[in-house]
């Protein structure tokens, strides 16, 4: 089992960086002493209004807050990344449905297909890790699941790889939807790239997480 946070070395969420707080106190300090010279060297026939310290004080604390608010939301978002990241491990082992390649070992995979209605001819198209067509299979206009059985017209199996799959759906023999079908894979990793989760499936492919639309168990061999 392999959980990969990519954005830090340790599981658990960072604390804010430790100099924040060092960082702001002396640039209070800074802006306090340089309010106090102002206002002894002020031009005493034109002393600066009070309402101009005032407003200078409260764009600093403005500044002081979003800086602190800044960190908090850093400090959130990294405690809620490693949450969904043990979340995300327990879905190891499991096969989620995706639109993305998956590999195939010689096993049947289940295709779940979504063809237009108003298809009077529906086919399931084969493409291989390069993106080259291999296969086309007439297959019954619905939306139950089908076995995609790995081999050729001629019997034979093809080899070991990625594969993904797109249904195309024509009516009087003009294409009227073509879209990606799902299938299952075999989720080896996790990962968190950018503040984004990812899966790892068997074979190598990447799916965000929020697009896997469903688990199973993996299949009984």
């Amino acid at each position: 089992m392999d959980v990969t946070a990519a954005t830090s070395p340790t599981s658990g969420a960072p604390a804010p960086p430790p100099q924040t707080n060092a960082v702001l106190s002396s640039d209070f300090e800074t802006f306090l002493q340089m309010l106090t010279a102002q206002a002894k060297y002020q031009d005493p026939l034109e002393p600066i209004d009070s309402s101009e310290y005032a407003a200078q004080l409260a764009q600093f604390s403005m500044v002081e807050q979003q800086v602190k608010s800044n960190d908090l939301l850093t400090a959130l978002t990294a405690q809620l990344g490693a949450s969904n990241m043990a979340q995300m491990s327990s879905w190891i082992g499991m096969e989620a449905r995706t639109t993305a390649a998956v590999h195939f070992d010689g096993a049947p995979l289940t295709i779940s297909p979504t063809p237009a209605a108003v298809a009077d001819n529906v086919q399931l198209v084969v493409y291989d890790a390069a993106g080259a067509e291999v296969q086309r299979l007439t297959i019954p206009n619905s939306t139950e699941p089908v076995q995609w059985a790995g081999v050729t017209s001629g019997g034979a199996p093809f080899p070991p790889g990625l594969y993904r799959f797109e249904v195309e759906s024509r009516a009087q023999g003009s294409l009227v939807l073509s879209e990606p079908a799902e299938t299952y894979g075999k989720v080896t990793e996790a990962q968190i790239i950018s503040g984004q989760t990812l899966l790892v499936l068997e074979g190598g492919s990447t799916v965000a997480a929020d697009t896997v639309t469903g688990l199973r168990s993996p299949t009984p061999l």
